[in-house]
């Protein structure tokens, strides 16, 4: 059973940084696979933050983030991070990580196409 576990959400200021951790457990399936982070705001739809080709490093940011955030990954760790500077009070979101079972190197943004979900993990940016 795959599971994702994200930590290292928290209320911060603007301007602060945060770095956001996504653990997986359980994966039996090919290492050819992305991962991608996500973030929900209240009575939002899920929107795609950027994502990363577990095999290759590669990654692909959406165009309100690509300038502030940054994906990571420890093969040693099973691990993502997203780090994030200059955050912004708009910046507050449930933040998931999702896992895709493809060797595509494509990034999606829709969250259907994804397999498996963290629980999220709440990041509150004051002003």
């Amino acid at each position: 059973q795959v599971q994702l576990v994200e930590s290292g959400g928290g209320l911060v200021q603007a301007g602060d940084s945060l770095r956001l951790s996504c653990t997986a457990s359980g994966l039996t399936f090919s290492a050819s696979y992305s991962r991608a982070w996500f973030r929900q705001a209240p009575g939002e739809q899920r929107e795609f933050v950027g994502g990363i080709l577990w095999n290759s490093g590669a990654t692909n940011y959406a165009d309100s983030t690509k300038d502030r955030f940054t994906i990571t990954r420890s093969k040693a760790q099973n691990t993502i991070y997203l780090e994030m500077i200059n955050l912004r009070p708009e910046d507050t979101a449930v933040y998931y990580c999702a896992i895709r079972r493809s060797s595509s190197t494509s990034f999606p943004k829709s969250a259907e196409v994804y397999d498996y979900w963290g629980q999220g993990t709440q990041v509150t940016v004051s002003s």
